[in-house]
This record gives C-alpha cells, sequence and structure tokens, in this order.
C-alpha cells in the first residue's frame, strides 16, 4: 500500500512540473540560437542601460539583434530584436519607440517592453533572460 501511494505522489508531482512556457520559443519565423552574451555598462555603447525605462536595440557581440530595457537596479527586460510576427526580412529589425517596440516593416503592431505582447499579435516577442552581474554588467542568455 505504501508503494501505491509513493507511486501516486511521484506521479503528481511529474503532472505538476511545467516547461518555463514563457521562454519557450514556438514562433517559426524566429529560429531558436542558445548564447550567452556579458555587457559591460561601463562602455559607452550600453551606458543608456544604466537609465531605468530607457530601451534600446542593440546587436550584440555575437552578431544576433536584441532590444533591452531596464525596469529598475535589479530588473531588466531582453527579447529577441527580430518582428515576431514576419519572416525575416531587411526590415524585419525591431525599432524602439518610447516604451514599444516597431517593426520597421509592419507598423501593425506595437510591442510592450515590459511584456513583449501586442495587441491581436499571433507571437509576442521571444524573451531573452537577463542576470545583473557585479562591477556593472549583465548577462544576456536564453
Amino acid at each position: 500500500m505504501k508503494k501505491i501511494g509513493l507511486y501516486l505522489s511521484l506521479i503528481l508531482v511529474l503532472m505538476a512540473c511545467e516547461k518555463d512556457a514563457a521562454r519557450t520559443n514556438n514562433n517559426p519565423y524566429l529560429p531558436y540560437y542558445s548564447f550567452s552574451v556579458t555587457l559591460n555598462l561601463n562602455l559607452p555603447l550600453y551606458s543608456d542601460l544604466n537609465t531605468n525605462l530607457n530601451p534600446k536595440s542593440i546587436t550584440l557581440p555575437n552578431g544576433s539583434q536584441t532590444v533591452i530595457m531596464r525596469v529598475s537596479d535589479s530588473d531588466y527586460r531582453a527579447w529577441n530584436g527580430n518582428c515576431p510576427n514576419q519572416s525575416s526580412t531587411a526590415c524585419s529589425v525591431l525599432s524602439i519607440e518610447g516604451l514599444y517596440a516597431k517593426c520597421g516593416c509592419d507598423d501593425h503592431y506595437q510591442y510592450s517592453m515590459f511584456d513583449g505582447t501586442a495587441a491581436n499579435a499571433r507571437y509576442a516577442m521571444v524573451p531573452y533572460r537577463v542576470e545583473v552581474l557585479g562591477g556593472n554588467s549583465i548577462r544576456i542568455y536564453n
């Protein structure tokens, strides 16, 4: 009887586990590439990220596009910098307009820099993880 209870408990625990759905890229337009990049915020190129609510579109040292915003001292939001609802083209890089990101060749959607969503858009921006490191550096990775 104890074994049955143990097995049932194990099954319930395994069923309760959930993938990190917010970090899973199910977008057919944006391929998934694993990466990790550390940015030194003391460099002039990244100095805009020392101010809260000042989003910036940048090309990471690994060549990928990203949009990133500092929300507070310990909270940054980073997203894939390509338009999530269209195929990759020369104008499919996101640009920053206030606290929103917009596609260069498609004015249909404005994506929130806080949660990556746009009204009526099928796909949201693909989020990246951000780790605040000591020495005024951050690590962006997926």
